[in-house]
């Protein structure tokens, strides 16, 4: 690891006064250290937004929840009013890798990770995220790669809370060098296609300053699938949000983790469950469809007939 400058900042505006080329912003920096350890990235300084007050709230307004960058995985994750309210957020963050982590990570950095790809995270292999020619994942060891959009990289996308916010709707506040912006989270990850070289759309020297989710329709919940339960990294894991009217599925929102380059929504799943008796076998055969358009990998075929088992499960945990 090479040498690098530290600086404290005490607010938004001194933490981007204080980023330069070549420099990172750090809040937990869980990820920033791995990255720094595998030579991903070589900082000359890092900016240390961890002190700045207010970016760690978790507020309910007008019914919804408003979320600073900094909070913690576990602070969310034990929040009374996003357990009651946004299940699905708070079952995700919960089952994020393990309680020291969620001790440190940030909702914000979480968001913010790079791909957990041993490829990729390898200083061994030139993958074509890191300009070179080939993704070595789509002929090598694949068993927790993509099985949506793996035609040019088979990362997935590496963040829990972000399956969960996209299911929920949310929103962030993004600060740049014009004024705060709010992008809808769900446009704000890029698939590979459209750059192999970033995985959202936050720009060099812009913050997230708040994250937001309006008050949910219906009844919320996320489910982690893992080889083991003490291993951190799902191989499936599904955020459902589902409004009922009596017994009839009004509104269905379904997001599969583990399973693209980005937090992949299930169009055809929530096509199939609109207007249709919330039962078993309704929900069964609406979580099947999801696999449609699946392109699963030598080794990760499995998760054609997991991910459909994890989706009927998540859904009927909304009843």
């Amino acid at each position: 690891m090479k040498s690098f400058e530290w600086t404290n900042a005490s607010s938004i505006d001194e933490a981007q006064s204080l980023h330069e080329k070549g420099s990172c912003i750090k809040a937990g920096g869980i990820d920033l250290l791995d990255l720094m350890k595998e030579h991903l990235i070589e900082p000359t300084r890092l900016v240390n937004i961890r002190n700045i007050k207010g970016l760690d709230k978790i507020e309910e307004k007008d019914g919804g929840l408003v979320i600073g960058p900094l909070a913690t995985l576990a602070q969310i994750a034990d929040h009374p009013v996003v357990k009651a309210k946004f299940t699905a957020l708070a079952e995700a963050c919960g089952h994020a890798a393990t309680p020291q982590i969620r001790n440190m990570a940030t909702i914000g950095g979480n968001l913010l990770q790079r791909p957990r790809c041993w490829y990729f995270r390898s200083e061994s292999f030139h993958c074509r995220k890191k300009g070179g020619e080939i993704c070595y994942a789509q002929a090598g060891e694949n068993q927790y790669h993509a099985i949506f959009n793996n035609k040019l990289c088979a990362i997935v996308h590496p963040s829990s809370a972000a399956c969960a916010l996209v299911a929920l709707g949310a929103t962030i506040m993004v600060k740049g060098e014009k004024q705060p912006q709010e992008v809808k989270l769900e446009d704000f990850f890029i698939l590979p296609s459209d750059d192999l070289h970033r995985e959202n759309k936050i720009a060099d020297g812009e913050l997230i300053t708040e994250i937001r989710i309006a008050a949910p329709k219906g009844k919320s919940f996320y489910i982690k699938q893992g080889e083991k339960e003490s291993f951190d990294w799902p191989i499936a894991e599904v955020a459902a949000v589902i409004e009922k009217d009596g017994e009839t599925i009004k509104s269905a929102s379904i997001v599969l983790g583990a399973a693209a380059p980005i937090p992949h929504r299930a169009k055809e799943t929530e096509e199939a469950l609109i207007g249709k008796k919330f039962d078993d076998a309704t929900l069964m055969e609406a979580a099947k469809v999801a696999m449609k358009k699946a392109t699963p990998l030598e080794m990760n075929q499995y998760k054609l007939d997991l991910f459909p088992v994890v989706i009927a499960r998540t859904i009927q945990a909304c009843a």
